[in-house]
């Protein structure tokens, strides 16, 4: 029980932290490149993997052999116990904020080994890492590229609806959609929609990803949303 009280204390802190910061995207010791991520998982025969988002979103994706919990979550302290402490604990988020707490949650709670995935599930998905996902892609890689092929200036807006930077990106999006009109073909996809094509384009490391193509080739992609307006104008405006 007191176990128990202790573990709920430092949840209730952690939880507090947050919720006056946000969901940090800084590096933390814990956080690792999807390379080593996927490596380490694929030297155990029964990785401990953790999807530290809602139960909504791990519903509709998430990476195979994937359990869902988070700090905030009811039963947490039922689901660490039914962890193997002495093993490496996998955990990975829409970024890098929900896995990086749970991860030092988890150290500070006598594991060995817990790693929170660089840029979270945009990561693992955007470089085509196994998942699931409860639905079929509604855009196709196929149909992405004729897209990109029938249109002379394309802007590709890659992200998640539970992604707090994506919804940012969203009003500057309609301001450019409302400027350029026909001439600026502007493509929105979310990973909730379309996790195959952002799996297929195996160029997505963060969410959200911007990519302007002009005549068929890349002019930028931009990771985050930054001066986007002003990138997009600058680019249109060059021959």
């Amino acid at each position: 029980m007191k176990k128990n009280k202790i573990i709920r204390n430092s949840i209730t802190t952690l939880i507090l932290f947050l919720s006056i910061v946000g969901f940090s995207q800084e590096k933390s010791p814990t956080t690792v490149s999807l390379d080593v991520y996927y490596t380490k998982i694929q030297s155990e025969k029964k990785p401990q993997i953790i999807d530290a988002r809602g139960p909504e979103e791990f519903a509709l994706n998430h990476i195979n052999g994937a359990v869902n919990f988070n700090l905030e979550s009811k039963d947490y302290a039922d689901q660490v116990a039914k962890l193997d402490k002495t093993k490496p604990v996998f955990t990975y988020s829409i970024g890098a904020g929900r896995s990086v707490w749970l991860a030092e949650a988890l150290l500070k709670n006598g594991f060995k080994e817990a790693y929170s995935l660089e840029g979270g599930i945009a990561n693992w998905i955007g470089n085509g890492k196994p998942f699931y996902a409860n639905s079929k892609s509604k855009l196709t890689l196929a149909e992405y590229k004729k897209i990109i092929a029938e249109n002379k200036d394309v802007l590709v807006d890659i992200g998640s609806i539970y992604c707090g930077a994506c919804k940012k990106v969203k009003p500057v999006l309609e301001t450019i959609k409302a400027q350029y009109g026909s001439n600026l073909k502007v493509v929105e996809i979310d990973l909730e929609d379309s996790p195959q094509v952002i799996a297929d384009l195996k160029t997505v490391k963060v969410f959200p990803t911007l990519i302007l193509y002009k005549d068929g080739k890349i002019v930028f992609k931009k990771e985050g949303l930054g001066d986007l307006k002003n990138d997009v104008d600058l680019a249109l405006a060059a021959k």
